[in-house]
């Protein structure tokens, strides 16, 4: 188990014995936070997460006791070491049964807490381990490997496994439905994070008013509807991995607080005016070319610095042919409650003559529609429904001569065709918000 800086809170109001046990504490590298009462040590606990409280028993004014009680409440993964002095044995066990996990009588050798100190630690990291184990158990059930044995996919896989463990931010771009997710998981689950937390946020969404209070939370009365304290996604990924999609469509209001997280990993929840710090690793991933949102201004140019220190571009599906096939069987064994079906060789090679606007996820749509629509347990060319299959290689080649906007216009008018309209649904294939879908009904007449 890797040894860490283990960040303590010690609470006793007797200051001298307080500043010795900081400075000894501090020696191996850990970060002690101090206070003189369970008052301030409560300020702090609202503030910032512990791994490791000591606290006095006695204290003016609220007990180390109830102190106890109330941080088991706020943080129930932090170990607390109980200081006794005063009163008897018994009060020492009355705090191991509310959750203490040791105490240690004064005056003690400061080696003794030390070695105390290490061991709530260790029992903390276990714990966390085992928690993340179950999460890695419970992300395995959800597939989130990444098929396809082609050149430009393995040289993906190679630069992932490299900067898995890297602390730096990411930034992945990719066309909608190449699969930008799946990318950001490879590398949280393939680090030195996978036992912690992996938080989505969709930076497109949510509206405006909510995005922040998503983004870091709330306090109670922050606004209306705010009826208690609520966590940001900030802080649920706490040591683990921030995924911020679509970070394109972020509103330039919440791009300037980002960038200030992401420079200090300090925040604010809405409301409130404690500063509270977290320790996150950030992917962003956009389908967007963040150069030219700069350029027009809809992008902050310090941000987009910030968050591309290193980046991963995926390829869309038109530059990965050959990976098809597997994408298919994958698809096909996956359980949607459909009957077990296989596709003949005629279909296959329609799918390869296809030019997939919509990428990885318009072929995933396909072969899930082709086995609702099958008449039999083999999936034909007409159950695909493929856009203009019968003249796939005419139009492959019209199709090279069209602008870009040109094919993404007649793939969203194909989308909405076969949504009925439904722009909800057309926006979950085309992998966009539902905002960005009107503006782009718009941007092109449809």
């Amino acid at each position: 188990m890797n040894k860490k800086n283990i960040k303590v809170l010690i609470v006793d109001d007797e200051e001298d014995l307080l500043d010795l046990m900081a400075q000894r504490i501090r020696r191996k590298g850990n970060i002690v936070e101090v206070a003189t009462s369970a008052e301030e040590a409560l300020a702090l606990l609202h503030a910032f997460s512990f791994d490791v409280g000591i606290y006095d028993i006695r204290l003016p004014g609220m007990d180390g006791i109830e102190l106890l009680r109330k941080s088991k409440e706020k943080h129930p993964g932090m170990e607390v070491i109980m200081l006794t002095g005063h009163g008897t044995i018994e009060t020492a066990i009355e705090s191991m049964k509310i959750g203490a996990y040791d105490y240690v009588s004064k005056p003690c050798a400061l080696s003794e807490l030390e070695a105390v100190l290490d061991k709530a630690f260790e029992k903390k990291q276990l714990n966390e381990t085992n928690h993340g184990l179950k999460r890695v158990l419970l992300s395995k059930e959800k597939d989130f490997s990444i098929i396809g044995d082609s050149p430009c996919m393995q040289q993906l896989k190679g630069l992932i496994q490299k900067l898995a463990s890297s602390e730096i931010p990411i930034l992945i771009e990719g066309e909608s439905g190449t699969g930008k997710e799946l990318v950001a998981r490879a590398l949280h689950f393939w680090g030195d994070r996978a036992e912690q937390p992996f938080i989505t946020v969709n930076s497109g969404a949510l509206p405006e008013s909510l995005l922040e209070s998503e983004l870091f939370g709330h306090i109670k009365g922050a606004f209306t509807g705010a009826v208690s304290d609520k966590k940001g996604i900030v802080e649920l990924a706490d040591r683990g991995t921030l995924f911020l999609d679509e970070i394109g469509e972020m509103p330039q209001s919440l791009q300037v607080k980002l960038l200030r997280f992401l420079e200090s990993e300090e925040f604010r929840r809405v409301g409130d005016s404690s500063l509270r710090w977290v320790d996150v690793r950030i992917v962003a991933a956009t389908n967007r070319t963040l150069e030219d949102e700069v350029a027009c201004g809809r992008f902050r140019e310090d941000l987009f610095y910030r968050l591309n220190a290193m980046r991963i571009s995926v390829p869309p599906l038109r530059e990965r042919k050959e990976d098809i096939p597997l994408l298919v069987q994958h698809f096909l064994t996956q359980d949607r409650g459909h009957k077990q079906v296989s596709v003949d060789e005629k279909a296959l090679h329609a799918l390869m003559r296809y030019t997939f606007p919509g990428n990885i996820r318009e072929l995933a749509y396909m072969i899930e529609r082709g086995a609702i629509l099958a008449k039999g347990d083999v999936i034909k060319t007409e159950d695909l429904l493929i856009p203009d299959a019968d003249n796939g290689k005419e139009k492959e080649h019209i199709e090279e001569w069209l602008s870009l906007s040109q094919v993404e216009r007649q793939h969203i008018g194909r989308v909405m065709e076969f949504c009925h309209g439904n722009k909800t649904h057309a926006a979950r294939i085309l992998g966009i918000s539902v905002r960005n879908l009107y503006r782009k009904l718009e941007e092109y007449h449809i």
